[in-house]
């Protein structure tokens, strides 16, 4: 089984300036993730865009759209920024994408900033829980999967968490 991978940016592949201050992007760490982490899934990783989630604007979610309908992977792993990713979820929700288990996952914290950083346990896990759900749209954070319709992060806690 396949495992199509797509990068759009977020928090997840930001790099920090430590002359400036600034977070920015360079590359995406993926790549680098699967590798420490013994990845022995078959992945195909394709890099989308590398924008900041609350840059997003419909016209990349539709090209995340046109990309995930077009994919011949059933089981999609899409990297995105925490802010705006329900709302992404939503979108792909409503382009009507059958047979494809979709699972959205990004980071709080940079991977650049090494152990303090969410990214590699929440790649993880969105990487077990692509495999194992039915098709449909869900995001994978902090350990948990939730539907696309029945989620929100919480603002305060940084931690997403079911609406119902």
């Amino acid at each position: 089984m396949q495992i199509q991978v797509f990068v759009t940016g977020g928090t997840f592949d930001k790099e920090y300036n430590f002359v400036t201050g600034e977070l920015y992007f360079k590359d995406t760490h993926l790549s680098e993730m699967f590798d420490l982490g013994r990845c022995r899934l078959d992945i195909d990783l394709k890099t989308l865009m590398m924008v900041d989630s609350l840059e997003m604007t419909d016209d990349d979610r539709q090209i995340i759209a046109h990309n995930c309908r077009k994919a011949e992977a059933d089981r999609i792993l899409l990297t995105h920024g925490t802010d705006t990713m329900v709302n992404t979820a939503r979108y792909l929700a409503d382009q009507e994408i059958t047979g494809k288990t979709i699972v959205l996952t990004g980071a709080l914290i940079p991977y650049a900033f090494g152990t303090s950083s969410d990214g590699f346990f929440n790649l993880g896990s969105a990487l077990a829980f692509v495999q194992v759900l039915p098709p449909g749209i869900f995001i994978a954070m902090n350990g948990r999967y939730f539907q696309w319709d029945n989620v929100r992060k919480n603002r305060q806690t940084g931690y997403f968490e079911n609406i119902r």
